[in-house]
C-alpha cells in the first residue's frame, strides 16, 4: 500500500514523476561529477570574474577528487551522508584552517543547489552541506600592517629606493587604498597629473580585470605626496614598455606588465622587519637569510605582510584618523557591511574615544 506521503521511484523510465509529499518533481538523470562540474563553471562564467572562477574550480577540485578516491560516477547517488564524509576527508588534511573549510563548504553548498537545477541531485541535498560557522574573530584575519611601520617603510623607500617600483606599488596600496589587482591594472593614461586623480577601470578583454568589475570602477584622489612619487616614475624611471595587448601599465618592468604575483612578491620583500632595521626579531643570520635576500623568498619571512595585510592596516589607520565611513568605502570599494566585518581593527574603546571628540558637553 502506497501512503499519501510516500515517495515512489520508477527508474529508467523517462518522464516519470516521483512524489515527495503532494508536490511531483522530475526524476533525477544520470550525470558523472566530472560533466558536472564543468557545465557548473561554464554556467558561470558571465557572472564571475577569472579570479573567483578559478577559486571554485580549485575548491571544486577536492571534490572530485573524493568522487574518484570513492568511485563515485554518477551524481545522482550522492547523499547528505556522503557529503558528511567529504568534508570529514578535507578536515583530515591538518593544514586546512576552519576559514578555508567554511569556503570549501560554501562553495560546495553552491554547486550542489545548481546541480539541481540539471536534475543531477535531489532538490533539498544543498542543505545537507554543513559549513562550518567561525566567530566573527576567526572569519576576520586580524593580520594587518601598523601605520607607524607602515610610514617607516614609506621613509626608507623615499630615501633609498625613491620612485621605484616598489616605492610606487607600496604607495598606491597604504595610500591609496588599491588592491593588488587594481594597481597592476593601472596604464599611464589613468593618472591625471593635472587633476591630481588615478582612473581605475575593469578591462578583463586585456587581461587587467579587478575586483568587483563595473563596481569598482572609480575616481581616486591623490595626494601632493603620492603624485610626486609617480611624476618621477614617469619621468625617469619606469621603462618604455607596453604590455601584450599594446597598453602602456602604470607600473611596469622590463618585460611589460608585472603578474600578480610579482606585484605580491614586492609587497612581501619591503615588509621584512630586517629592511628597515638592520635586524631579524627571528635571530636569523641576515646574510644568510633567503626571506631577505632573494625577493621572491620573502614571504617565508614569518613577520611579513602580504598585500591584504597593507589594505587592511591602511583602511583602519585612515578610520582611526576620523575620515568619514563612506569617504573610505568609496576610496577603497567595499561596502559597509564588509568594511565593519573584515577591515575595521579598532577596539570599541578607540571607537568611543573618536566619538567624544563629536560629543558637546552641556
Amino acid at each position: 500500500m502506497i501512503y499519501p506521503f510516500q515517495s515512489r521511484c520508477f527508474p529508467g523510465i523517462p518522464g516519470v514523476f516521483v512524489r515527495f509529499g503532494s508536490y511531483p518533481t522530475m526524476a533525477l538523470e544520470p550525470i558523472d561529477p566530472e560533466t558536472t562540474v564543468e557545465l557548473y563553471l561554464e554556467d558561470r562564467e558571465t557572472e564571475l570574474s577569472k579570479r573567483s572562477l578559478y577559486g571554485h574550480k580549485s575548491r571544486l577540485g577536492h571534490f572530485l577528487r573524493w568522487c574518484d578516491q570513492q568511485e563515485m560516477t554518477n551524481m545522482n547517488d550522492l547523499s547528505g551522508r556522503d557529503l558528511h564524509r567529504f568534508r570529514l576527508w578535507r578536515r583530515s588534511d591538518g593544514d586546512l584552517k576552519p576559514i578555508s573549510e567554511k569556503t570549501q563548504m560554501d562553495t560546495l553548498r553552491v554547486f550542489i543547489r545548481w546541480a539541481a537545477t540539471i536534475d543531477a541531485v535531489p532538490a533539498d541535498l544543498h542543505a545537507k552541506v554543513v559549513s562550518p560557522s567561525l566567530s566573527d574573530e576567526s572569519e576576520s584575519k586580524d593580520v594587518m600592517i601598523d601605520s607607524q611601520v607602515a610610514e617607516r617603510i614609506l621613509d626608507y623607500l623615499s630615501s633609498y629606493e625613491y620612485a621605484s617600483i616598489r616605492h610606487v606599488c607600496f604607495t598606491l596600496m597604504w595610500r591609496a587604498l588599491l588592491r593588488r589587482g587594481a594597481v597592476r591594472a593601472l596604464d599611464v593614461s589613468d593618472y591625471d597629473p593635472e587633476e591630481m586623480s588615478l582612473r581605475v577601470r575593469h578591462r578583463p578583454d586585456t587581461n587587467t580585470p579587478i575586483k568587483n568589475q563595473q563596481r569598482g570602477e572609480r575616481f581616486i584622489a591623490l595626494s601632493d605626496e603620492v603624485c610626486a612619487v609617480l611624476d618621477d616614475w614617469l619621468a625617469d624611471v619606469r621603462p618604455d614598455v607596453q604590455d601584450k595587448h599594446g597598453r602602456q601599465p602604470l607600473l611596469a618592468t622590463s618585460e611589460g606588465r608585472p603578474h600578480e604575483s610579482t606585484v605580491q612578491n614586492y609587497i612581501y620583500s619591503v615588509t621584512t622587519p630586517c629592511l628597515i632595521t638592520d635586524d631579524c626579531p627571528h635571530d636569523r643570520v641576515i646574510n644568510e637569510c633567503d626571506a631577505a635576500n632573494v625577493r621572491t623568498g620573502a614571504s617565508k619571512c614569518p613577520s611579513s605582510h602580504s598585500p591584504h595585510a597593507i589594505r587592511r592596516g591602511a583602511i583602519t589607520h585612515w578610520l582611526s584618523s576620523d575620515i568619514p565611513e563612506p569617504v573610505i568605502t568609496a576610496r577603497a570599494n567595499v561596502s559597509s557591511e564588509v568594511l565593519k566585518k573584515h577591515y575595521d581593527e579598532r577596539s570599541e574603546r578607540e571607537k568611543m574615544e573618536q566619538r567624544r571628540k563629536y560629543i558637546t558637553q552641556a
